[in-house]
């Protein structure tokens, strides 16, 4: 592949976030030479592929690390409803992609799954109810169901339900309106409308090692080609590092006081996948729970409905486990490497504050696949070992950044870190997301291309694509796009 000696955006990493960003600027202003720079061999084969996520469309039906309950007993839904509009902002970019013929077939990402919370005890139960509530006043969750019923719970989940009996205490909501994904195979298709609409390529076999600033306000991005060992330096007026987990060391190398106190650190994950065809046939659900007290909301178990490459799949996790490496393909060295005095007191904060959390990752490595399937029976019952296997998952590098009180906060979102004129700009942390994903890379686009977003051509062409990043979010609008986008996305 021939170079070009000036990029206008260069990305680093070929997972969803930059084929994204990428097709999102190509749609707002076609002429912009792009390109995306992956060191291994193929796209997606991190963070966004299949296997390496949970492929749940995060859109807070199910997942209730969303909506706490405070001090005063109430239950905070105003996460829940943030979390929800991004998600259905990104469904409403897959379904113009859908419109405008550059995806054919959106049922080989996206399915229909209904979504779950399921919890034991009265204090959970009575906590779930309260939830209900506040989510059947609002327009966005107005669909959901609940109920203490075990009956009508055989209904939702009945292989969760064997062996029940009616002295347990238990309740449990739905949203049929709940999707599975499969980020892996969406992020192929973004990357085949960059190559094939606007001939923007990825280089593939290449590893960013360095972007140091140029006279002209320009990035010098140093690269080589781990096959040849060629080397080769290109300007960029504008760089998105979106390595997954590598994004952090590499964002260390870049000069902007910004990335100061930023550090890492690395949660590999696993999962219980089921062999038996029988078994799988009898849980078409996602079905998420509380995580344990003082456990991280990275450690909500959940089983899972998962269509991969056509395959129906039963999943159930996460597991935690612990490698110092920041990718799967990445160094036993990495976490070592991103330890410098600037990010110290960040990750020493971190360490003495979160002692429960190191006490919960020890505790999870040291489990054995006996302990492993014990955790599974608190769903399944019956499970037998025989139907199970383990499968290691993706790394994830949970985001440490610097407190004024406690030294450091570990963050369990994403996180932007920008320089202060949005020419640069690096992508951390963790779940939702891919989920997220076109919120964020608008988000992205408003700091380095703000002309992009403002112009009256931009404004136009958003409000096509995405209206709830143009538009207030109204009931109204709410019901007719959802409506439009489960039609053109055959949910």
């Amino acid at each position: 592949m021939e170079l070009r000696e000036e990029y206008d955006l260069i990305c680093v990493g070929a997972g969803i976030m930059s084929a994204t960003l990428a097709l999102l600027v190509k749609q707002l202003k076609p002429d912009l030479n792009v390109l995306i720079v992956e060191r291994l061999d193929k796209v997606a084969q991190e963070s966004s592929a299949a296997w390496n996520n949970a492929g749940t469309g995060h859109s807070a039906l199910c997942e209730l690390n969303y909506t706490p309950q405070t001090e005063d007993g109430t239950i905070d839904i105003n996460k829940a409803i943030n979390i929800c509009t991004q998600f259905e902002t990104s469904k409403q970019f897959w379904s113009f992609l859908v419109e405008q013929g550059l995806i054919d077939d959106p049922r080989s990402f996206i399915a229909p799954v209904p979504h779950h919370s399921w919890v034991r005890g009265k204090e959970n139960a009575d906590y779930l109810e309260d939830r209900y509530k506040a989510f059947k006043e609002h327009f966005m969750f107005n669909t959901i169901e609940f109920s203490r019923d075990i009956v009508k719970m055989k209904e939702w989940f009945p292989l969760m339900m064997h062996k029940r009996t009616e002295d347990e205490v238990m309740a449990a909501s739905r949203i049929e309106r709940g999707t599975e994904m499969n980020y892996g195979s969406l992020t192929e298709k973004l990357f085949a409308i960059l190559n094939d609409e606007y001939d923007t390529k990825v280089l593939f076999n290449t590893e960013v090692e360095d972007i140091d600033p140029d006279h002209d306000e320009d990035w010098l991005v140093k690269m080589e080609n781990l096959k040849t060992g060629d080397k080769n330096t290109v300007d960029a007026k504008h760089v998105f590092i979106g390595a997954g987990g590598g994004s952090l060391l590499l964002l260390q190398k870049v000069e902007i006081e910004e990335k100061d106190g930023y550090g890492g650190f690395p949660v590999s994950g696993e999962w219980l996948v089921c062999k038996n065809q029988d078994i799988i046939k009898q849980h078409n659900a996602k079905v998420y729970s509380k995580a344990g007290i003082g456990d991280p909301p990275m450690s909500v178990p959940h089983l899972d409905t998962r269509y991969i490459d056509g395959k129906r799949e039963l999943l159930f996790g996460p597991f935690a486990g612990f490698s110092p490496k920041f990718l799967k393909e990445g160094s036993y060295l990495d976490l070592f490497k991103s330890i410098n005095f600037d990010n110290i007191p960040s990750m020493w904060g971190v360490f003495w504050h979160n002692l429960p959390l190191t006490k919960y990752l020890v505790e999870q490595v040291a489990m054995s696949f006996d302990d492993r399937m014990e955790s599974l029976r608190e769903f399944v019952k019956d499970a037998k070992n025989e139907d199970w296997e383990i499968l290691v998952a993706g790394q994830r590098v949970q985001t440490i950044k610097r407190d004024e009180f406690e030294g450091g906060s570990l963050e369990f979102g994403t996180q932007l870190v920008s320089s202060k004129d949005g020419r640069i700009t690096c992508l951390l942390g963790a779940s939702p997301g891919a989920s997220t994903s076109v919120k964020i890379m608008l988000d992205v686009i408003e700091k380095a291309f703000p002309e992009l977003i403002n112009s009256v051509q931009g404004k136009e062409k958003l409000n096509a694509m995405v209206p709830f990043y143009t538009q207030e979010v109204t009931k109204e609008l709410f019901d007719k796009e959802l409506a439009r986008v489960t039609k053109v996305l055959e949910l």
